[in-house]
């Protein structure tokens, strides 16, 4: 007789803690509407009040602001989403429910998969509730769009959910997590393009946007949203790009949360 986990044991562990973090987010009503709320007021006065004086070179006659601002939105309740939910591995260890995950017979990696699925599938519902929206700001949404969209908004949201669980297994108090998000990631989405087009920036801004995942995790899911690619904005990254940056991205932040996962830390113990 042997101690080493079966696959079956080991999803069920994944599944289990996939569900637990629906149940424990939707619990939670004030995290659900900062997570939804916050970003459509960013979009409708950010989108109402810059509107006007909004002009995207060749298809500034095509795209009004509203409309260029909305991938971004998407992205950002994905942002928020991903870090509310992260919360749960500090609340975790603070009240024992981590130490008990960590000595049973399961690997650390069932942890990290459980808890960044149920990340990303908080933060996917709650973009594709946004999504719906997309015909209010000009974007026509069929159901071909809407699958595409799905997939690039999971694709994104896995990445955020990783990053999150990565910086909150480092940390020991929600204020912490709190401060060290809003001082990485809000940046992060304000040079995404989610704002301004990378065409108008200054030369450093413009390559900062380069470098930064996020403003390819933008453009897949603006290319999702247009199929013939007429309206995007020109210099954006293409399709194929996107999609290989925000895989690349997405597998970079799960690795590094398994590998933070498996290094002992005296956090693990609460």
């Amino acid at each position: 007789m042997t101690d080493r986990p079966t696959a079956s044991s080991f999803w069920l562990a994944v599944a289990t803690l996939w569900w637990r973090e629906l149940v424990g987010f939707y619990r939670h009503t004030s995290r659900v509407v900062g997570a939804l709320g916050t970003p459509v007021v960013f979009w409708l006065l950010i989108g109402s009040g810059i509107g006007s004086s909004f002009r995207l070179g060749d298809t500034s006659g095509q795209m009004n602001y509203l409309e260029y601002f909305f991938p971004g939105t998407v992205v950002l309740i994905l942002l928020f989403t991903s870090v509310f939910t992260m919360m749960s591995v500090i609340e975790d260890r603070r009240e024992g429910f981590l130490r008990s995950v960590l000595v049973a017979p399961i690997p650390r990696s069932s942890l990290v998969l459980g808890k960044t699925l149920g990340g990303a599938t908080l933060a996917l519902l709650q973009g594709l509730v946004f999504v719906f929206l997309a015909p209010a700001a000009g974007i026509p949404l069929g159901l071909t769009e809407f699958i595409y969209a799905a997939g690039a908004l999971f694709l994104v949201a896995l990445a955020l959910a990783g990053l999150g669980f990565l910086l909150a297994w480092r940390l020991d108090s929600v204020q912490g997590f709190h401060a060290v998000t809003t001082l990485v990631l809000l940046p992060l989405w304000l040079l995404s393009g989610a704002l301004f087009p990378a065409s108008g920036a200054s030369p450093w801004i413009r390559w900062l946007m380069m470098l930064n995942p996020l403003t390819y995790a933008v453009a897949l899911v603006r290319r999702a949203f247009y199929l013939d690619l007429a309206p995007v904005p020109s210099g954006e990254p293409s399709l194929t790009v996107a999609l290989a940056v925000t895989i690349g991205f997405a597998l970079a932040t799960i690795l590094a949360a398994f590998w933070a996962a498996e290094t002992p830390t005296e956090g693990d113990w609460g």
